[in-house]
């Protein structure tokens, strides 16, 4: 139930598909009388909103600002003491890379009630869709999340270590690595890395734009550029990815096997030359 009372709601939108965002991020987009969301929330979660909503755009992307963070935190605020829900839309999950910190940050030192809803990261939602595991006791059982973005207020900020993340028990989740590859390819074997380590660029994850590009890191700065936005995905735990790219999904016996199962089922077959509809992932 979502409470009367004049609350701040930090909800995370997943990742685009709004089939992937839950139960209680839905009833809170219905039931809101503000909305604050993100440039990267698309319009079929937006268009979820109830018509009694008021839905500001309050993006801040590839550096260009539409309004400030302090100013943001200032119309939570404002808007909670009038008693209105609030609900702050924030894709993927809010506390991976969105500012989710310097927003409780300022609610609290002001008394306002406030909650988190969690959201589908883009991470987890990229591994789903290549089908694979981000973590595999075999092989890869670390998992390392890090922005390959720095804002331009952080430029003073230290270089990413990559030698005390990199390690080939560690699947790396590198979020808005942007358009030149090159250099993550390059620290990363500098700290050890074998060049065939496989890695993934996935763009626009779980929407219909989605896009994939599996190679090796050392076949990183001959990918094609992506759209925003991207994560890049590094680690042993992709080798099912990396082998679907060179194995056929679907041999002749097995879509026999398919064949016959669904005339059991009573379900009809595609016909001869129907192309697989299964999604490639392309080179």
């Amino acid at each position: 139930m979502i409470p009367n009372e004049s609350k701040v709601f930090l909800v995370g939108a997943g990742p685009g598909d709004p089939d992937l965002l839950t139960v209680k991020a839905h009833g809170l987009l219905r039931t809101a009388d503000l909305i604050l969301h993100d440039d990267l929330v698309p319009a079929p979660i937006l268009s979820l909103a109830g018509p009694q909503a008021m839905v500001v755009n309050v993006g801040k992307r590839c550096g260009l600002k539409k309004i400030t963070q302090l100013e943001i935190n200032r119309m939570m605020i404002a808007a909670a003491r009038r008693r209105m829900t609030v609900v702050r839309l924030k894709s993927g999950d809010p506390g991976i890379f969105g500012r989710l910190a310097e927003e409780l940050d300022a609610l609290e030192a002001a008394g306002v009630p406030f909650e988190v809803v969690p959201g589908i990261t883009a991470g987890v939602a990229a591994a789903a869709s290549l089908r694979v595991s981000l973590t595999d006791r075999r092989k890869s059982s670390r998992i390392v999340i890090v922005s390959g973005h720095r804002a331009q207020e952080n430029d003073y900020a230290e270089k990413t270590d990559w030698k005390a993340l990199a390690r080939a028990d560690t699947t790396l989740v590198i979020y808005m690595p942007g358009h030149d590859l090159s250099g993550f390819a390059r620290e990363l074997l500098d700290a050890g890395l074998s060049p065939t380590t496989p890695a993934v660029v996935v763009s626009r994850a779980s929407t219909p734009q989605q896009r994939e590009s599996c190679t090796t890191l050392a076949g990183l700065p001959a990918v094609s550029r992506t759209d925003a936005p991207s994560i890049l995905l590094i680690g042993r735990s992709l080798e099912r990815a990396a082998q679907r790219t060179s194995t056929p999904l679907h041999t002749p016996a097995l879509n026999e096997h398919f064949t016959s199962l669904l005339r059991m089922i009573g379900a009809p077959s595609a016909p001869r030359g129907t192309e697989d509809p299964e999604r490639k992932i392309s080179q």
